[in-house]
């Protein structure tokens, strides 16, 4: 299994990309959301010209914030300064465009968008959504590289984005921890989708990535240790995030696993005026966690988005999710711990898991 990095794109941290290929990381995902971190194509044209063999690419680029023909074009701008090493990883935005008070793109969208994007990032001729044909006229000279293949990786929630991952996907990015049955549930919508299409998945070449993060448990450390809290607890908010943010727009119940912190959390935010709770609610994104969110840390809530354990434990865990079909888990620590949790990672599992 490959183990990748997340990263909350900053202008000035390339050093932490370098330091990732050193450990021998697989892939630095960067994460597209314009009100939050640096341009994330920006972040990768200063890693490709700073390593030479971490993959490269978005984690994930954002549908509703740039036309398909800008995302390809920005992405092969990359692929022509890491060629070979290049991916596109693409969503349809929950953060990036709720944090502007936007929905993200419905599966409509997003199955058009792709639609149009995939013969674009092979430098081919696709269609707006106008009906107009559109190309990239000038691919020579070295603006942009389409010779290189640049694989579609898309990121899945539901069945039916998933299905959109099995019909124009050469892999998916899919969040949480899971486990070997809910990974064989997302194989069957993913291969689903493709049947619709009249496509059939190649499991051994379709690459499967979970977004997650990964704590390194010490000797009779407790999974809410305040060392623990400090890794994980912002990715473990985001969750709790995402939760609040389909019951406010679709009324979807959250999980068991949050009835702990339910009725104090949207309290909470329910006093937040309502014009600007979009912004209220993605505080510290994936980064830190605000203060009155610290007691929301229960060991449900990091256990729901975090994988914690030992050294060994975290191998066993993690070669079940490799014989379910899993290629990757990339790590998204909290900001401020990144590197320390890039060290602990890196030396603790990277080569240990089959």
């Amino acid at each position: 299994m490959d183990i990748g990095i997340c990263i909350a794109s900053h202008i000035g941290d390339i050093d932490y990309v370098e330091r990732a290929e050193a450990l021998g990381y697989s892939h630095a995902w960067f994460a597209d959301s314009q009100m939050l971190w640096s341009d994330c194509y920006a972040t990768l044209a200063l890693a490709a010209t700073r390593t030479s063999r971490i993959k490269l690419g978005t984690g994930v680029a954002i549908t509703g914030t740039r036309l398909a023909s800008v995302n390809a074009a920005g992405i092969a701008t990359i692929n022509a300064l890491a060629p070979g090493r290049t991916f596109f990883g693409v969503g349809a935005g929950n953060t990036a465009m709720r944090v502007m008070g936007k929905p993200p793109h419905r599966i409509r969208e997003f199955d058009q968008y792709l639609r149009t994007l995939k013969p674009l990032l092979r430098g081919e001729e696709a269609v707006n959504d106008d009906g107009q044909p559109i190309v990239h006229i000038m691919p020579d000279a070295g603006f942009v590289n389409f010779k290189d293949p640049i694989p579609l990786y898309i990121s899945s929630f539901g069945p039916r984005s998933l299905g959109l991952a099995g019909e124009h996907g050469d892999g998916a990015v899919i969040s949480g921890r899971g486990s070997g049955a809910a990974l064989q549930r997302v194989w069957d919508m993913i291969e689903s989708g493709a049947a619709k299409a009249g496509r059939e998945i190649d499991r051994d070449a379709y690459y499967m990535t979970a977004l997650t993060t990964i704590v390194v448990l010490e000797p009779g450390e407790a999974v809410d240790s305040d060392r623990v809290k400090s890794q994980c607890g912002a990715m473990a908010m985001a969750g709790v995030h995402y939760q609040y943010d389909q019951l406010r727009n679709f009324g979807r119940q959250p999980s068991n696993v949050f009835a702990g912190i339910w009725d104090d959390y949207t309290a909470m935010m329910e006093k937040t005026p309502a014009e600007r709770r979009h912004q209220f609610i993605h505080r510290g994104h994936n980064c830190w966690v605000v203060p009155e969110e610290e007691r929301f840390l229960t060991p449900e809530v990091l256990r729901a988005s975090a994988l914690i354990g030992t050294r060994d434990e975290l191998i066993d865990i993690l070669s079940s999710l490799s014989e379910a079909g899993l290629d990757q888990v990339m790590i998204l620590p909290n900001f401020h711990a990144r590197y320390d949790v890039l060290e602990q990672v890196g030396n603790a599992l990277i080569g240990n898991i089959p």
